[in-house]
């Protein structure tokens, strides 16, 4: 017979059991701690923002349940694959001794897919040029000139509303230079500060019979902040009234010293229109371009920039890109934002088919999911499933992302709507033809918004106005605006029984002015008050069944029947006392017959509505409300 233990020893041995792993757990951590110490390893974790619980339990290497239970410690009651916003996952790693990074997506797979190109692999490539400048400064006319093309002739109105991106090849050696038109109006200037940063050399063009504009000192701050080497083009220096050396001192002012003045920017007097001295401006292009010894790898995998972005109803999604680094070529996969897909098709700038792009050049491509943002960086992967998984991941942050970023009315906005006591929001769904002037547009609109009216874009998309959009509108009571494009048939019939209105354009200025316009109706309009008259009191006199009669003299202006009245004693008034309450006359004579109105210089009787304590020497003051229409500051 097996003689047991009694239950009490069972019990301490247990307890003695735990207290000795709880001590060896603590002795096996205090171990790693120190050989982590003597290593100097980094703690720090490097992880998108929106990962689930599961994948951060799989980052920190601990049960899935403690990071649930530390969670719950904080009062935040997650699930499994609930996904955690920046602050939780800061708070959640700290508890467990880590610090947090957060990197992009785009930097997560830059950070796996880094290459080191050797010196050998390396061969020149040509500069990217970005022209700068003020609107009506001649950007497009000096890319006219060069690519003998006229550009300008296709854009409504005659302004550049895209970027647009051409390849060129100058002088005798037919050396090549990639060139980059942006707009020059101020709502583009999203699109200025991204084609500052992906050009090696901009040229800042500025009119010689005009000034230093704001739009012209803004191109000169983005290429300064990208460290980018500038060439001042001074423009139509054949026009009646131009003068370059006013612009030289202009930009001098600015601390920007040009060569003929002994400093170091270069600038060329020029007549894009009539192509003077541009060959001489290609010259100091080129020169600026052989001192940055600009070299890429053309046999890697290509990386590089989305220029723009349009849907095509024949050939689908059209992405315009420039190749950075490396080749692209068709059937290539290729991942741009929260985009994807295998290259059906390239062609130049021209229209024709290509093959292959090698660095620095600017290619449309047929092929990709959706209309990547312009600015966008876009990589070649190994495999389409790789592209697939990347824009995935990326899609599912800007998701997160616009989710959590859309505003939830809190209790102080409900507070300060209430006191504003006039409040209004403006809906706004924006359609284009392409991504980059959708931005634009969008941001510009936005900026529109006053103290009293709030501009909303709920919604914005490259493609035609389509049904969905329709539907979108009449449920959130929004305006469509489409630049560039149109609504299709069902769109506009289903638009008509909604009671959606659609405004279309094809000038961004025009746009704006007619929202601006808009708001300004919707403004309420402010009410002040004009004097119109004062009357002296000389008698009065007191009927039982009429009140008091006062018999007065017009002094100054005109007293009508409906005019409003206020009576004054000594410099103060004193009916009507009560704020925003307005005086009304019971009756207006002359003799003892009624009168429409008493001019100055006349005598008239006068009672008051609900007010007889007129005495002689009271001032009746009479004024009448005009309302004033209230415009945007």
């Amino acid at each position: 017979m097996i003689k047991s233990k009694p239950l009490w020893r069972l019990n301490v041995g247990g307890k003695n059991k735990r207290q000795k792993i709880r001590r060896d757990n603590r002795d096996i951590k205090r171990e790693k701690q120190e050989q982590l110490d003597s290593e100097n390893v980094d703690t720090k974790l490097k992880l998108t923002e929106f990962v689930s619980v599961s994948e951060l339990a799989g980052l920190l290497d601990v049960p899935v349940s403690q990071v649930i239970t530390t969670c719950l410690s904080l009062g935040i009651i997650v699930s499994i694959n609930q996904r955690l916003d920046a602050e939780i996952i800061e708070l959640v790693a700290g508890e467990f001794g880590h610090e947090v990074e957060f990197i992009s997506a785009e930097d997560d797979v830059e950070e796996e897919n880094i290459i080191v190109d050797s010196e050998e692999d390396l061969s020149p490539r040509a500069p990217i040029v970005t022209v700068m400048g003020h609107v009506d400064h001649g950007k497009t006319s000096l890319l006219d000139y060069i690519r003998s093309a006229n550009v300008a002739s296709g854009e409504a109105g005659g302004i550049t509303q895209h970027i647009g991106a051409y390849e060129v090849k100058v002088g005798p050696d037919q050396k090549k230079i990639t060139f980059l038109d942006t707009p020059g109006h101020e709502a583009f200037t999203a699109m200025r500060a991204r084609g500052a940063k992906v050009t090696d050399v901009a040229v800042i063009i500025i009119a010689a019979d005009d000034h230093l504009m704001p739009q012209t000192k803004e191109a000169i701050s983005h290429s300064q902040a990208a460290g980018v080497p500038m060439v001042f083009a001074i423009n139509k220096i054949d026009k009646p009234g131009a003068d370059p050396e006013r612009i030289k001192q202009e930009l001098a002012a600015m601390n920007l010293l040009v060569e003929d003045w002994g400093g170091t920017y270069q600038s060329q007097d020029i007549s894009a229109k009539q192509g003077l001295h541009v060959d001489k401006l290609l010259e100091k292009i080129l020169l600026e371009a052989e001192v940055l010894d600009l070299k890429a790898n053309p046999d890697r995998q290509g990386v590089g920039t989305v220029i723009e972005a349009s849907l095509d109803k024949g050939k689908g999604y059209v992405t315009k890109i420039l190749v950075q680094n490396g080749s692209v070529e068709i059937g290539d996969s290729l991942v741009a934002g929260p985009y994807s897909g295998k290259i059906k098709a390239m062609f130049n700038e021209h229209g024709k088919k290509v093959k292959k792009a090698g660095p620095s050049t600017p290619t449309l491509i047929l092929g990709l999911s959706g209309a990547p943002q312009a600015g966008e960086k876009f990589k070649v992967m190994d495999t389409d499933q790789e592209a697939r998984q990347l824009a995935a991941k990326r899609a599912q942050i800007e998701r997160e992302q616009s989710n959590r970023a859309s505003k939830r009315i809190s209790l102080d906005e409900i507070g300060r709507r209430l006191a504003l006591g006039t409040f209004k929001e403006l809906n706004l769904i924006v359609k284009g033809d392409v991504d980059g002037s959708i931005e634009a547009l969008s941001d510009s609109l936005i900026k529109l918004s006053v103290e009293t009216i709030q501009v909303n874009v709920i919604h914005k998309a490259v493609g035609a106005i389509a049904e969905t959009d329709v539907l979108l509108a009449s449920a959130s009571d929004a305006i469509i605006i489409g630049f560039q494009v149109r609504p299709s048939a069902n769109a506009r019939n289903l638009a008509e029984r909604e009671g959606v209105q659609i405004k279309t354009y094809s000038i961004i200025y025009e746009a704006i002015e007619e929202i601006k316009s808009a708001m300004e109706g919707m403004l309420e309009p402010t009410k002040e008050e004009k004097i119109v008259a004062q009357v002296e009191v000389r008698e009065t006199d007191t009927m039982s069944k009429i009140g008091t009669i006062a018999g007065c003299y017009v002094t100054e202006g005109k007293i009508t029947r409906n005019t409003h009245v206020r009576v004054i004693r000594d410099g103060i008034v004193i009916f009507p006392v009560k704020e925003g309450a307005h005086g009304e006359l019971s009756s207006l004579k002359r003799f003892k017959e009624d009168a429409k109105e008493v001019k100055g210089g006349f005598e008239c009787g006068i009672t008051i509505k609900n007010y007889n304590d007129i005495k002689t020497g009271d001032i009746i003051e009479g004024y009448e409300i005009i309302e004033i229409k209230q415009t945007l500051k």
